[in-house]
């Protein structure tokens, strides 16, 4: 055997000496830099600390203006000319009083609390002036708007007129705009910055760089007691190298130049040292000066970075890595401690793609602070920094990571699960795992592949349900009141899917929407038809215009009719695509293979290109980031609009564009939603699969199954298209079953289809017990 001995790289003093000028030039260069950014970015912050400044005092200013408008609505409604008329019904004496003496104040007038007057004149009598007094009657006290009055703006006020404790109408008085705009009319703002009053997409007043207006609502402000809000935005021209900001600028800038000058001192130092090494003698090189006296380090190299020379016993079940997300049974393939292994494997992709921040939250499930404490103890230990932001909807947390600019999430929800499920659904990056990303987090689990920092990654509590809400009602105002039916199935979208169709114009009535996490009323399901149950018959009792379900995190929408039609997804996907096509021509939508064979001759007569890809929440994301489609939507209620949103599937935001499209309308919600293309159709039925494997079983079916003069499709399952109507078998990527559906021009072609099905299954597996 023979031994080969290595030596040491020698690095002499002379053979350093001519890499020190331009060490010490590129940090006198890089601290130039860094004192350049820091010069800039403290400019930008004082820049935009006085239009802060200039901000809330117009909000201070219209909040001020307010409360004196709104304090003489009520001096006169409580006065006793307005009582004396109030109580004999002579409500246009009353109308007349309102305005008496009162400075500025027109078109005072009180109405009966059906407000039927003004909706028999629509639109004469103005959807603005309707709209304050609706949102008056709703709230139960006094309301501002901004409505349109022959051609201005002008302000309303709208509040409850009672006598004793019984309303007898509603009372409303215009005012000057300049009641709430003087602040922002009058502040001191320039032409490199912007300010602007708003009310939902609307902008009253602009003051400055108008081009700025599409990112002034991260500065936005609300004015308390109003919906209105004040924005600000500044230019984002002064970021700093690495995000730092002007303090770490200047701080790396005075290194740097100590670094350069320590440097250059050396390279003086060196100055004799040029002849060779052996005229001198032994010289200490740089190598064995580092040998001599070893850098002192948090941890070794096995603390830091876990070995992956070899797989290692891990007592976690690969069975819960699903193919869109991870999914198991509390207790007997979940617990705190597999979820702290999930965590840390999160943190460890994250670490290779150089991302630090993360937003979590959950949903109502009782399992859930137990699994959110050990998700965040994983992505902790790999140095991650995270961002709890509570019990939210899924839709929430992806929200979070846009508005935080954390760009990574995670939610752990059992979505529409069993109350004994927990899960996760994960994006790093702005990508959603799914498929060979999520196995690769069991594989780095397994193998011991995970990153374990220095030091510990820091947790932080956000609210931004708020943020939510405005963030929607910015964008949309529904233009007539809605009476609508929402039911969360006591599932997490309780809270916030109310607030968010309030705050767009809708009268809400919420069903089952205080959050349990036993689901005590029915199951969070709305793909199951009987889970809707419920909500029509809340819908036909209210006489609603219609009613809207959402599932356990908030994620899919379930639609119902106020004569009790339930309108399936791939339907409503046709009014949602006829809707973004009138403004996007041409843009791709995508539907899943369970939607109607009616739907791509929809999307192309109203100009749309469709395709039809894989089921599942993740791979849909996917294939619109490869194909750049506008819109998506899944038969499972998962709706998903890039066009004035941001991609990811939200229920809540599906209802609010549903409202949207609905109010716009001459028909009522109804006849728009019964006038969609419609034939024959079953919901999904769900078939326990041979052996609990139905992925298997797909695939004999797949290339057994024999369909004479029919259309073949296997992007996901088998779906056979005939030229009246088609059928599918498909396997759950979620539960151990087969997932069929078929749809048809008339009940013979539907009959023909599901017999044909039935022979080919039961040749395969004679005893399958099927519901058709």
């Amino acid at each position: 055997m023979v031994d080969v001995k290595f030596e040491k790289p020698q690095i002499s003093a002379a053979q350093l000496k001519p890499v020190l000028l331009p060490a010490a030039l590129l940090c006198g260069v890089l601290a130039l830099w860094m004192g350049w950014a820091g010069v800039q970015q403290h400019l930008d912050a004082s820049r935009r600390s006085d239009l802060m400044r200039e901000r809330d005092a117009a909000i201070s200013s219209a909040h001020d203006a307010l409360g004196v408008e709104h304090k003489r609505l009520r001096e006169r409604l409580d006065g006793a000319p307005m009582q004396a008329a109030l109580k004999a019904g002579d409500l246009k004496t009353a109308g007349a009083e309102l305005t008496r003496g009162w400075a500025g104040a027109s078109a005072g007038a009180v109405l009966p609390p059906d407000l039927s007057l003004d909706y028999e004149n629509l639109p004469k009598s103005g959807y603005g002036r309707l709209g304050a007094m609706e949102a008056a009657i709703v709230a139960d006290k006094p309301m501002a708007a901004i409505v349109r009055d022959g051609g201005k703006q002008v302000l309303a006020l709208a509040a409850p007129a009672r006598v004793g404790d019984q309303l007898v109408g509603v009372a409303y008085v215009q005012l000057p705009l300049q009641r709430v705009s003087d602040g922002v009319e009058k502040a001191d703002v320039d032409d490199t910055s912007y300010l602007a009053l708003r009310q939902g997409g609307f902008n009253v007043v602009e003051r400055g760089d108008t081009a700025l207006n599409n990112g002034a609502e991260a500065l936005a402000a609300k004015i308390p007691g109003s919906d209105l809000r004040v924005a600000a935005a500044v230019p984002d021209i002064a970021g700093g190298p690495f995000g730092m900001g002007a303090l770490p600028c200047f701080v790396a800038a005075v290194l740097l130049a100590v670094l350069a000058f320590v440097l250059m001192r050396l390279r003086h130092r060196f100055g004799g040292a040029v002849a060779p090494a052996q005229d001198e003698g032994p010289v200490q090189t740089l190598a064995e000066t580092m040998l001599a006296s070893p850098l002192e380090t948090s941890g070794n190299l096995s603390e830091n970075t876990t070995s992956s020379t070899g797989p290692r016993a891990v007592a976690i079940d690969s069975g819960i890595f699903r193919a869109y997300d991870i999914r198991g049974v509390v207790g007997e393939t979940l617990d705190p401690g597999v979820a702290q292994l999930i965590g840390h494997a999160i943190g460890s992709v994250m670490h290779d793609q150089g991302l630090t921040e993360i937003v979590v939250g959950r949903d109502g499930r009782l399992s859930g602070p137990a699994m959110i404490e050990g998700l965040v103890a994983g992505l902790r230990k790999a140095g991650r920094n995270v961002i709890d932001i509570g019990m939210a909807p899924t839709p929430v947390i992806y929200f979070g990571a846009y508005h935080l600019r954390a760009g990574s999430c995670v939610s752990v929800t059992g979505s529409h699960n069993p109350p004994d499920y927990n899960g996760f659904k994960i994006v790093v990056g702005g990508e959603t795992l799914s498929g060979a990303t999520i196995t690769d987090l069991y594989q780095r689990i397994a193998s011991g592949r995970l990153h374990t920092a220095a030091e510990p990654g820091t947790l932080s509590s956000r609210d931004i349900s708020e943020d939510y809400v405005q963030r929607i009602a910015s964008d949309i105002q529904i233009d007539r009141p809605l009476k609508v039916v929402v039911d969360a199935g006591n599932g997490v979208a309780g809270d916030i899917g109310p607030r968010v169709l309030a705050a767009i114009g809708a009268e809400v009535t919420p069903l089952f929407c205080e959050i349990d996490g036993e689901f005590p009323n029915h199951h969070p399901d709305p793909s199951e038809p009987h889970n809707l149950a419920d909500v029509i018959k809340m819908v036909a009792r209210l006489d609603a215009d219609v009613g809207v379900a959402f599932d356990g995190d908030g994620d899919r929408l379930g639609v119902v009719t106020r004569d009790g039609n339930n309108i399936f997804p791939d339907r409503l996907l046709m009014l949602f695509a006829a809707d973004v096509l009138e403004r996007n021509p041409g843009a791709m939508i995508i539907y899943d293979v369970k939607c109607t064979g009616r739907l791509p001759g929809h999307i192309l007569r109203h100009g749309g290109s469709p395709l039809m890809w894989k089921t599942g929440h993740s791979l849909i994301k996917a294939k619109m980031r490869e194909t750049d489609a506008e819109l998506a939507g899944e038969m499972s209620g998962h709706f998903f609009f890039k066009e004035r949103w941001y991609g990811f599937d939200d229920g809540i935001y599906a209802a609010a564009r549903l409202l949207e499209i609905l109010a716009a309308q001459p028909q009522t919600p109804t006849e728009t939603l019964n006038a969609l293309p419609n034939g024959v159709s079953t919901a999904e039925i769900k078939v326990n699969a041979p052996d609990g494997d139905p992925h298997s079983f797909v695939e004999r079916f797949r290339n057994e199954a024999q369909f004479e003069g029919a259309r073949l499709s296997t992007i996901d399952g088998l779906r056979v298209d005939f030229p009246d109507g088609w059928g599918l078998v498909r396997a759950s990527n979620t539960t151990p079953v087969l997932v069929m559906r078929f749809d048809a021009d008339s009940h013979e072609a539907m009959e023909r289809i599901q017999a044909a099905f039935r022979a080919q299954l039961h040749a395969i597996k004679p005893d399958l017990t099927l519901p058709f």
